[in-house]
Parts: structure tokens; C-alpha cells; sequence
């Protein structure tokens, strides 16, 4: 009889989703598909509002990652305005998105994948968390949580605060880099690139270990986006859209994000609040491509800094073309860990971040910006319409979670195959989690920071076509 699985909530991702497992007569898994159960429409109540107020407003969609938010909204404002910003903003803007990137890449690495490769998969669930991995080994945990914090340090350096700064803004940013502030990064660099070395080579032992994961969570070909500099370098702030194939062909390059509705399609399924956007000439769902740390190095020809380049090499030989497995979206995250510490490093020597003149001033010379910016989890877009006094008429927002959705479910779908088979409705919960780690690679974040700990909550059901509950499994 075909049964249906529910993994309700998904553990240690940012925010609140589930998983729902379909299998057959057989007792095979059919297909799988991620929900997304928040609803919160920014795009529809921002409406009428002033587009200065975007970036402030915009950033409370996340606490996790505010900064994306609120850089790509001040870019859609430039747009508006139709200014070029001054260059030393645009360099303190790029220094405070390289912040975010430390530290959430560091947050998605060490806290909420970590303690499954590192303690294992099958560690009781009360344990299987950053507190297990603090008793197992405390430097490292400490390790982990000094390098978020290096990067949360530098946000609140230029923005007065760690989460939602007020800083960014249409034209520029509020206030440049201090004495003391370039002093204080530039005292932290050398433990955040000891913690990334460590973190490197403890993640090269992991994928020895772990090749059955790297072989079939998410690994299928698909398209990859992500921007890229003019010469095809690693790009975060700026630049033009690239799409490759699995084989590496480039199949689209230096697109400007103004026209990226001429490339993307968005789709909406019942199943979930998440939009799914998709490669607009191969159509829905074939035009499936991915985002973010994998989509990136992939698109990129080389990263621009000496340590990140040299890693950059070794992860392009993991694949043939490009790299495929989603399991290695962890490798990608510490190679741009290495990248960001390496370009805040040249920062630090850049009297320009010391300049007052931050802001260009102008009035409303464009009724539409698009303002595109990479986000630690992808490619992110702010796209707004407004009328001759500058309010909004129509916004659309596209995030990186949207942009991986199909490629969630299909890598689900996957892992669930090859481990869950229903003996007589018994599923142990470590083959369940190893399907919520396909969702851990791509680090998902669903628009809210809130986070259990410790013994997580998990309600997982089989259930029959006529909704009879044939067994379930509680947990929390």
C-alpha cells in the first residue's frame, strides 16, 4: 500500500519547513518533496512605501542575513536614482557583505552541518547539535564560534550593530571604516585564518570518509548561476550574471541583472510557500539550476586571491566539468571563508574606506531597479517599480533558497532512495536524518532565525492513501 513520510520540522536549518517522503506499493520511495510552511509577503504589504525605507525594511525578513537583504535593496535604490555610488562606498559595502559571509558560512559549517559528519549520523538526536560538538572537542567549537563572531564584528564595526544595521543606503552608506575599527579586523585575521586552515583540513579527512555521501546527496547534473567579474572571477558584489551546464559549457554569460527576467521564470507549486524559479529557456522544472557556494566556485574561472585560488584548483578536480554533489556545498562555503579573509586583508590597507564622500545624491531618474548581490546562500535579487514620487508600486524578490528549491526536492528524493525502505513501517531516525542533511548542504534559510537546540522536536508519520496513521514516530 502506498505510504507517505513526514519529517516535520527539518532540524538545524534557518527557520521552520518539512519534509514529506512518498513511497510506493513496494515500499520504495516515489518521490519527495521540501514544504516551506512560513507565509510572510513582503513583496505585496511594502507596496506604497517610500523605496529609501527598502533596505531598512527589507533586512527584517531575516536576522540571519540582514546584510544580503539590505545591500541588494540599496543597490535596487541606486538603480532608481540611477547614480553610480562613490567608490568608497562601494568598497565598504563589499567589505561588510564579506563580514556576512564569514559569518554565516561559519554558522552553517560548524553548528548545524558539522555535528552530523563530525559525531556521526547515527548520535542520539539530543546530542547531535554544536553542544555535542563543544563536549567532543571544545576548541574547535570555540574555534567555530570566534570566526562567526569575527565576521559579526565587522558588520557591527561599519553598521553600529550585528544584526539589521541601519547603514545602507540609495546612493551609498552612512559612515565609513574607523581607525580603530580597521585595527580591531585587522588584530582578528590571524585566528580567523588558523580556524579556517583547521576547518579545511578537518573537512578534506571528512570527504575521505564520507565518499558514499558525496556520491548520492545531490549529486545530478543540473544548470549552476552566479555572478561573475568581467574576466569570469569570482564575483560577490557586482558583476554580470553567468549560467554554466553540468559539463561546464557556458551557456549564458554577462547578462545584466536588470534584464534577468528574460532568463528566469517563476513557478509556484501547492505544495510550498517557496517560490521555484527556473531557467527560463529550458522551461519548468527542466530548467532546475543551483545557487549559492557551489554555484559559484563552479561559474568562476579563479577567486582573485592566492590561498582561495590554490583551493579553488583542488575543488575543480572533484568533478568533471563542474562539480555536482551538493554534499560539497561545505567545501565550497570554507573556500569562500578563505576568499573573504583574503580580500578583507587587502581592505585593511585601502585608505579609501577612510573617505567621507559615501553617498551620491539624486532624485528619482528610473521608475525600475533591479538590485542584484550574491548572498551567502546565492544569487539574490530586489527588483522594484515606482512611481513619479518614489513609491512602490510592484516588488519582487527572488532568494537563493528559492532559486535551490527544485534542486532540494530532487536532492531529497534522492538520499531518501537510497537509504529508506519501509520495513513494516519502520524507519529508523538516522536514515531520516540523512535525508534533513540534503537539505543542511544547501544551508536553506526560510526567512527566520529561530532555532531549537538540543533534543529537536520531530513528528514523523506513515500514512496510508485513506489517511489512516499506520505508524509514527515522536521525538521532543
Amino acid at each position: 500500500m502506498a505510504k507517505r513520510i513526514v519529517i516535520d520540522p527539518v532540524t538545524r536549518i534557518e527557520g521552520h519547513a518539512k519534509i514529506s517522503i512518498f513511497m510506493d506499493d513496494s515500499g520504495n520511495v516515489a518521490d519527495a518533496e521540501f514544504h516551506v510552511v512560513e507565509f510572510r509577503g513582503f513583496e505585496k504589504f511594502c507596496e506604497g512605501r517610500p523605496y529609501p525605507e527598502m533596505p531598512g525594511i527589507t533586512q527584517r525578513i531575516c536576522g540571519i542575513c540582514p546584510v544580503s537583504h539590505t545591500l541588494a535593496s540599496a543597490k535596487a535604490g541606486d538603480a532608481i536614482m540611477a547614480v553610480s555610488i562613490p567608490p568608497a562606498a562601494d568598497k565598504l559595502r563589499r567589505l561588510m557583505n564579506l563580514g556576512q559571509f564569514v559569518q554565516s558560512h561559519a554558522l552553517s559549517f560548524f553548528h548545524l552541518s558539522a555535528p552530523d559528519f563530525l559525531l556521526g549520523w547515527d548520535t542520539p538526536p539530543a546530542s547531535r547539535n554544536v553542544f555535542g560538538i563543544i563536549a567532543s572537542n571544545a576548541g574547535l567549537a570555540r574555534a567555530g564560534i570566534r570566526l562567526r563572531q569575527f565576521g559579526q564584528e565587522i558588520i557591527e564595526i561599519l553598521g553600529s550593530k550585528k544584526v539589521h544595521p541601519a547603514w545602507a543606503v540609495p546612493g551609498g552608506v552612512r559612515s565609513n571604516l574607523s581607525a580603530e575599527g580597521r585595527a580591531r579586523i585587522k588584530a582578528w585575521l590571524p585566528e580567523a585564518y588558523a580556524t579556517t586552515d583547521v576547518a579545511l583540513e578537518i573537512w578534506k579527512k571528512t570527504m575521505k570518509s564520507h565518499g558514499r555521501e558525496i556520491q548520492i546527496f545531490g549529486n545530478f547534473p543540473s544548470l549552476f548561476m552566479g555572478l561573475v567579474t568581467p574576466d569570469g572571477s569570482w564575483e560577490h558584489h557586482g558583476g554580470k550574471l553567468r549560467f554554466i551546464d553540468s559539463s561546464g559549457s557556458i551557456i549564458a554569460d554577462q547578462v545584466d541583472p536588470l534584464n534577468y527576467k528574460d532568463y528566469l521564470g517563476e513557478a509556484v507549486q501547492n505544495s510550498s510557500y517557496l517560490k521555484s524559479p527556473y531557467y527560463l529557456p529550458l522551461g519548468f522544472p527542466e530548467g532546475i539550476y543551483r545557487v549559492g557556494p557551489l554555484a559559484r566556485l563552479n561559474v568562476a574561472e579563479q577567486m582573485g586571491v592566492p590561498k582561495a585560488d590554490e583551493e579553488l584548483k583542488k575543488f575543480k578536480k572533484l568533478g568533471r566539468g563542474t562539480v555536482t554533489s551538493s554534499f560539497l556545498y561545505h567545501y565550497a562555503r570554507l573556500i569562500e571563508i578563505m576568499a573573504s579573509l583574503e580580500f578583507i586583508e587587502r581592505y585593511m590597507d585601502d585608505p579609501e574606506l577612510s573617505s567621507d564622500y559615501l553617498c551620491a545624491d539624486a532624485g528619482i531618474n528610473s521608475l525600475r531597479g533591479v538590485g542584484a548581490s550574491e548572498a551567502p546562500r546565492g544569487t539574490l535579487f530586489h527588483d522594484y517599480t515606482v512611481d513619479r514620487n518614489g513609491l512602490l508600486q510592484k516588488v519582487n524578490l527572488i532568494v537563493a533558497t528559492g532559486q535551490n528549491n527544485l534542486a532540494m526536492n530532487q536532492t531529497v528524493a534522492q538520499i531518501a532512495r537510497y537509504y529508506i525502505k519501509d520495513n513494516n513501517g519502520q524507519i529508523p531516525e538516522a536514515l531520516l536524518n540523512r535525508v534533513e542533511h540534503g537539505i543542511r548542504c544547501y544551508d536553506p534559510c526560510l526567512s527566520c532565525s529561530t532555532h531549537a537546540v538540543g533534543q529537536m522536536p520531530l513528528h514523523v508519520q506513515l500514512i496510508a492513501p485513506d489517511g489512516k496513521v499506520l505508524n509514527e514516530i515522536m521525538r521532543g
